[in-house]
C-alpha cells in the first residue's frame, strides 16, 4: 500500500475511531465512579470529633420472667363466648301494657329505685314478650389445671354462654367447650374441652404463703391479644367485697371472696387468667379492676381470687357440679366489728359482733343471740369477718365447731353444729347450677311460659304473701303466652278459677287443660306507674300446648 492509498484508507476510518475513543472514555469514568463510591462508603468522613456507632455484643439479662412465661404459658387459654339474649321488638314495645327496658335502654319517667318496674329490670335482665335473639360476643382467659382439658375460669367469662370456645396457646384451632360447674359465689367456673392428647398444666401454688409486695406475673388475653403478659408486685391481701368492683357484667360481689390486690396490668379480657408468682405458681385467678369511667382499662389496681379458694372451689366442682357451704345462721356487721370503741364496750379487743341470729338455725340451738361477740373458733382468733366466715364454709355439714363469745363482758364456749347454707339462708344463696334444688323450685314451661315458684323478696316487693302463685320468668317468641299477652314478672295466681299458690298447683292446672278449651289467667302485674295491679289474660289452648 502506497502513502497516498494509506492516507485515503485512515480518511475512511476516522468516524469508526472517534466511537472506540468515546466508549473507552466512558467505561472508564463509570469504573472510577463505582470505585470512588466504595471507598466513600467503607470509609465515612466524620464531623468534628463524632465516632462511628458500633452494635455491641448480646448480654444475656435476668431470664427469671421469661423463664416463667415458657413453662406457664403453653397453659393459659383464650376463652370466646358468644350469648344470645332477647331485646325488644317494637310490637313489644307498643302493646299498651306500660313500658319494659332492656339493660341498654334505661327507664324513662320513673326514676324510683325502689319501683317494681326497676326491680324486674334488674331482677331478669329486660327480658319481655315480642323479643326477638341478638348475639353477643365476649373474650376472657383460663387457665388449664388438669391435662385431659379441665379449665379453670371466671364464672363472669361463661355465663349464660350458648357456645364456649377455646384456643389454645399457639394455635388457631378452636375446641367447643362445656361448663362442669359454676360457682357465683366466687364468680368461678371449671369448663372441659376434649383434645386427643395429653394438655399443659399449671401448677397452682398456695396463696397464704404470698406476702404484700411479692413479685408476680398476670397472664392472659386483654382486648383478645393472646398470650399477653404483665408484671407487678401484690399490693394488697385479703381485699373483702366492700372493697372491690363489681366485675364488668354485673355480677355483685359476696362474702366469700377475699382477693389479692396487685398492681399488674389487668384488662378486660384478662379475667380468668392466671397471676403467676416466681416460683412459677398459680397464686390467683384474675377477676376484676377498679378503673376510671372513661378508660375501662388498667388503673393499676386489680383483683385475683386466691388459688386456695380456687382450688376448694373446683374440687367440689367436678366431683358433684356444685360448691356446698358450711354456715351457723349468723349474720354480722365487719364494719361495726372493727371499731375499737364498741370492742372495748362489749370487754374485749377484737371479734365479730352478731347481729342477727336465724330462726330455727344451728347457732340458735346452740344458745347464741344478738350482740354476742364471738372472739374465736375453733381456739383461732377472729380479727376479720373472714377469720369467721371461711372455716365455717369450709368445714363439711353436720361436723362441728368450737366458739369462744362474750356476752354481758362474761367468756363462754359453745359447740355448734355447721349447717347447710343454702337451706338456711335460701333466699341469699346464688344457683350454683347444681341440680339438688327441690322441684317446687324449679323452672316449670308451658304455653312458651316459664315460672317459678314466689321468694320472700320478690313477694315483698309486690306486697302479696309469698305463697299466692308463680312468677313468669321469661316468655317464648311467637307463642302462646305472648299472644295473650303475658309479661316477665307477672304473677299468676289463678287459672280459670282455681287458686295457684305454687309451682305445684300451676302444674295440676295446666295438665287439666286441653286443646280448644277456653283459659283465662287471673295475674298481678307489677312495675307501673299506678304500682301493681291484677288483669284478667284469657285465650284458647292451641293443640299444640295440650297435654
Amino acid at each position: 500500500m502506497g502513502m497516498q492509498e494509506f492516507v485515503k484508507w485512515s480518511r475512511n476510518r476516522k468516524p469508526l475511531a472517534s466511537l472506540l475513543v468515546i466508549a473507552t472514555l466512558s467505561v472508564g469514568i463509570m469504573i472510577g465512579t463505582l470505585m470512588s463510591g466504595h471507598a466513600g462508603a467503607s470509609h465515612p468522613v466524620l464531623e468534628g470529633n463524632a465516632k462511628p456507632l458500633v452494635v455491641p455484643d448480646p448480654i444475656i439479662m435476668s431470664n427469671t420472667f421469661s423463664g416463667i412465661v415458657v413453662k406457664m404459658q403453653p397453659a393459659v387459654v383464650n376463652i370466646s363466648t358468644t350469648q344470645v339474649f332477647q331485646a325488644p321488638t317494637p310490637k313489644a314495645r307498643g302493646n299498651g301494657r306500660g313500658p319494659r327496658f332492656t339493660p341498654q335502654q334505661p327507664p324513662s319517667g320513673n326514676n324510683d329505685p325502689n319501683s317494681l318496674q326497676d326491680f324486674f329490670d334488674k331482677f331478669f335482665d329486660g327480658q319481655d314478650q315480642g323479643q326477638i335473639q341478638q348475639p353477643e360476643r365476649s373474650l376472657g382467659s383460663g387457665v388449664i389445671v388438669d391435662s385431659k382439658g379441665y379449665i379453670l375460669t371466671n364464672n363472669h367469662v361463661v355465663d349464660g354462654a350458648t357456645k364456649i370456645q377455646v384456643q389454645l396457646n399457639g394455635e388457631r384451632t378452636k375446641y367447643e367447650a362445656k361448663v362442669v360447674g359454676t360457682d357465683e359465689e366466687t364468680d368461678l367456673a371449671v369448663i372441659k374441652i376434649d383434645v386427643p392428647r395429653e394438655l399443659p398444666v399449671a401448677k397452682l401454688g398456695n396463696s397464704d404463703g404470698v406476702q404484700v409486695g411479692d413479685w408476680v406475673l398476670a397472664i392472659g388475653s386483654p382486648f383478645g391479644l393472646k398470650a399477653t403478659v404483665t408484671a407487678g408486685i401484690i399490693s394488697a391481701k385479703d381485699r373483702g367485697d366492700d372493697q372491690v368492683p363489681i366485675d364488668s357484667r354485673g355480677t355483685t360481689r359476696h362474702q366469700f371472696q377475699r382477693f389479692l390486690q396487685t398492681d399488674a396490668a389487668i384488662n378486660p379480657g384478662n379475667s380468668g387468667g392466671p397471676l403467676v408468682d416466681m416460683a412459677g405458681q398459680v397464686i390467683g385467678i384474675n377477676t376484676a379492676i377498679l378503673t376510671g369511667a372513661r378508660s375501662m382499662g388498667n388503673e393499676g389496681v386489680g383483683f385475683a381470687l386466691p388459688s386456695n379458694m380456687a382450688i376448694n372451689v373446683y374440687n367440689q366442682l367436678v366431683s358433684k357440679g356444685h360448691v356446698t357451704r358450711g354456715s351457723i345462721g349468723i349474720t354480722f356487721s365487719e364494719n361495726d366489728s372493727a371499731n375499737p370503741i364498741v370492742l372495748r364496750s362489749l370487754g374485749a379487743e377484737y371479734g365479730m359482733i352478731i347481729g342477727s341470729v336465724e330462726k330455727g338455725g344451728p347457732a340458735e340451738r346452740a344458745g347464741l343471740k344478738a350482740e354476742d361477740l364471738i372472739t374465736r373458733i375453733n381456739g383461732k382468733p377472729i380479727h376479720t369477718g373472714n377469720d369467721l366466715v371461711e372455716p365455717i364454709a369450709e368445714t363439711a355439714v353436720g361436723e362441728k365447731i368450737q366458739l369462744t363469745y362474750l356476752r354481758n363482758k362474761q367468756p363462754h364456749e359453745v359447740t355448734v353444729t355447721v349447717g347447710d347454707r343454702a337451706k338456711i339462708f335460701p333466699t341469699q344463696t346464688a344457683d350454683n347450677g347444681g341440680d339438688d334444688k327441690p322441684q317446687s323450685e324449679k323452672v316449670v314451661s308451658a304455653f312458651g311460659l316459664h315460672v317459678e315458684d314466689l321468694t320472700a323478696e320478690i313477694a315483698r316487693r309486690y306486697g302479696i304473701d309469698a305463697k299466692q302463685g308463680v312468677i313468669v320468668t321469661r316468655i317464648d317468641p311467637a307463642s302462646f303466652a305472648e299472644d295473650i299477652a303475658f309479661s316477665t314478672g307477672d304473677i299468676v295466681i289463678e287459672i280459670n278459677g282455681q287458686p295457684i299458690a305454687n309451682i305445684t298447683d300451676y302444674r295440676k292446672a295446666v295438665d287439666a287443660l286441653k286443646a280448644g278449651q277456653e283459659v283465662v289467667f287471673k295475674v298481678i302485674e307489677g312495675g307501673g306507674s299506678t304500682g301493681s295491679i291484677t288483669r284478667l289474660l284469657a285465650g284458647v289452648v292451641p293443640a299444640a300446648a295440650s297435654n
